[in-house]
């Protein structure tokens, strides 16, 4: 049986008592790089967060857990960004849903190819009717690669979150007001000390183990704060009540000072969120038609961003 401390660990001891991910070091090149060469073009940069992440039982993973989170609005998010013009790093949760490859599963991208075999010079081809479908993703992914206005960085636990959460701000940090963060990963609320994890598997033999968890610290406060002071920050919240959203919402900016929270709701998700700021609020949804047309909520989510973002830009005097 679980049980829960109600004490929230303060987030430096978090980084005291918790190792970086073995990837870290070489993570954090990538992003200072990425991060040096697109400020010096006065290029905007949104730092995307998406997925979810897991919290270990075991120092030696098999069992962990988990939210359900498989990154959809993030990975279609870093597509509108790109298409205006941000640079974007896409900070992930490692076979969670990625730009561009998001359109095609394993069997549908597969279900696309036809294999024209003539003996030794066997090639495969995409069928005529899948070109109009393949050909503007495939199109805009060169793009993106090919002017290296795309970062991957990819963490599993919520461990590795953090850890490359405050790298990938301190990276920003030159950016100023032209830096945006979009956190839209579901980061777990609740954790398990490091020191209280066994190292190997737990034997169910031993019976029904005991496991406290406790309270995530929360990252927003020393983010705005002290990390990244300068940015555009943007917050996600879920629930499952309509009538406690906007208070929610609210609350969470009193309390971290941030510029944006995009509310939603589990049911409606995909069609409707409000996005609510310190003095306003209003909502962005999809009419039945753009439904029907196949276009995404998240297109008009980031359009209403980077509007937000380019008012908040030119108030600072930076």
């Amino acid at each position: 049986m679980a049980t829960m401390r109600s004490t929230t660990e303060h987030w430096e001891e978090f980084y005291a008592t918790h190792l970086p991910p073995s990837d870290f070091e070489d993570n954090r090149t990538l992003l200072k790089e990425f991060c040096k060469r697109h400020n010096k073009g006065n290029t905007r940069i949104v730092l995307i967060t998406s997925g979810g992440t897991t919290v270990p039982l075991e120092h030696n993973t098999v069992r962990f857990v988990d939210n359900f989170s498989g990154g959809t609005r993030g990975a279609a998010s870093a597509e509108y960004f790109l298409e205006h013009n941000y640079a974007v790093i896409y900070m992930h949760r490692l076979k969670s849903m990625e730009p561009f490859t998001r359109h095609f599963s394993g069997q549908t991208f597969l279900d696309m190819l036809e294999l024209n075999e003539r003996g030794p010079n066997t090639t495969i081809t995409v069928k005529p009717d899948s070109v109009d479908v393949l050909a503007p993703v495939l199109a805009s992914y060169k793009s993106a690669h090919d002017s290296g206005s795309i970062l991957y960085v990819n963490f599993t636990t919520v461990s590795d979150y953090f850890w490359l959460l405050r790298a990938a701000c301190e990276c920003l940090t030159d950016c100023g007001p032209r830096a945006l963060l979009y956190l839209a990963a579901a980061v777990s609320d609740f954790y398990i000390p490091s020191s209280q994890i066994p190292i190997h598997k737990i034997q169910s033999h031993t019976g029904v183990p005991n496991i406290q968890l406790q309270l995530a610290p929360k990252m927003l406060a020393p983010l705005v704060s002290l990390w990244i002071p300068h940015a555009f920050v943007v917050s996600f919240k879920l629930e499952t009540d309509e009538n406690i959203l906007i208070s929610k919402a609210r609350a969470a900016l009193s309390k971290y000072k941030h510029t944006l929270v995009i509310g939603n709701l589990l049911q409606t998700r995909r069609t409707r969120v409000v996005f609510v700021t310190p003095t306003s609020s209003s909502e962005v949804t999809l009419t039945r038609e753009q439904i029907l047309n196949g276009m995404e909520i998240e297109d008009n989510i980031v359009s209403n961003v980077v509007s937000h973002h380019t008012d908040f830009i030119k108030s600072q005097h930076y």
